[in-house]
């Protein structure tokens, strides 16, 4: 089984942002596409949008069918619709198998003699040729289990470098969360993101703040804060000195009427 190829990375290089960011330049549509699905919006991988926005690595696109504009980084997009194919790998052509073609030498037959000769014979030793010829064949057919041992770590280790490299998770953005006070003691927080947008602002108590800003031990942060809440204190205690005195100039008015009646 041949390896396979390994994975392309077809996200938005610097040089397709500085393309995007001149067609922006220039009042032209600039349009992106989704390497990822978003099933929380129902959007498909290959979705187009067109680009708002780019800031360094951040783009703000607008998807097809979305009615927001969304924050993505440059490796989250793509410049085509479809995702770019790896090459395919080359075929790897086994070695052929050699056959050992060393030739065996038949044992010479001594000719049949009279008794001396054939003592003669017996006693003399094996020709140097014919020992090198057997020692030669012997040894030869051992090149070729050695060939085929060494094809097959060769193999194993193509298709083991084969699997793609998994991308480590993106480290998430900064948080920020700001805490904002109204003219008539009404108090909000929103917090932000990274580079996605602010949060809808949620009410909270002018107790909670306080509370919560004492914790942090900031000197700066709890002074702004006691001020706020302390002129707001202050005005609602006019404001009921002032109601309080209506209240009983009305009641005066009211008895001088029972009175006359």
């Amino acid at each position: 089984m041949p390896p396979r190829g390994r994975a392309v990375n077809d996200s938005l290089t610097p040089e397709n942002l500085t393309t995007l960011a001149a067609a922006l330049a220039e009042g032209r549509r600039a349009t992106v596409y989704l390497r990822e699905p978003n099933p929380s919006l129902g959007l498909p991988d290959g979705t187009s949008a067109k680009v708002v926005s780019i800031d360094g690595n951040t783009v703000t696109i607008s998807p097809k069918g979305v009615n927001d504009e969304l924050p993505y980084e440059a490796e989250e997009l793509r410049i085509t619709r479809n995702p770019a194919t790896p090459p395919a790998p080359a075929k790897r052509i086994p070695a052929k198998k050699t056959a050992s073609t060393a030739p065996v030498s038949k044992p010479a037959v001594a000719p049949k003699s009279s008794p001396s000769s054939t003592q003669t014979t017996a006693s003399a030793p094996t020709t140097p040729s014919a020992s090198t010829t057997a020692s030669t064949s012997s040894a030869a057919p051992t090149s070729v289990p050695v060939t085929a041992a060494a094809a097959k770590p060769a193999a194993a280790g193509a298709a083991s470098t084969g699997s793609a490299p998994r991308r480590p998770k993106k480290a998430p953005g900064g948080v920020s969360v700001t805490i904002h006070a109204g003219a008539d003691n009404d108090w909000s927080v929103t917090v932000t993101q990274g580079a996605k947008r602010p949060s809808k602002a949620q009410p909270v108590s002018p107790e909670s703040v306080s509370r919560a800003v004492r914790e942090l031990g900031d000197v700066t942060a709890r002074d702004a804060v006691e001020a706020v809440i302390s002129h707001a204190r202050e005005e609602a205690a006019r404001r009921v000195a002032e109601l309080s005195r209506q209240l009983e100039e009305a009641r005066t008015t009211l008895a001088a009427l029972e009175q006359d009646v």
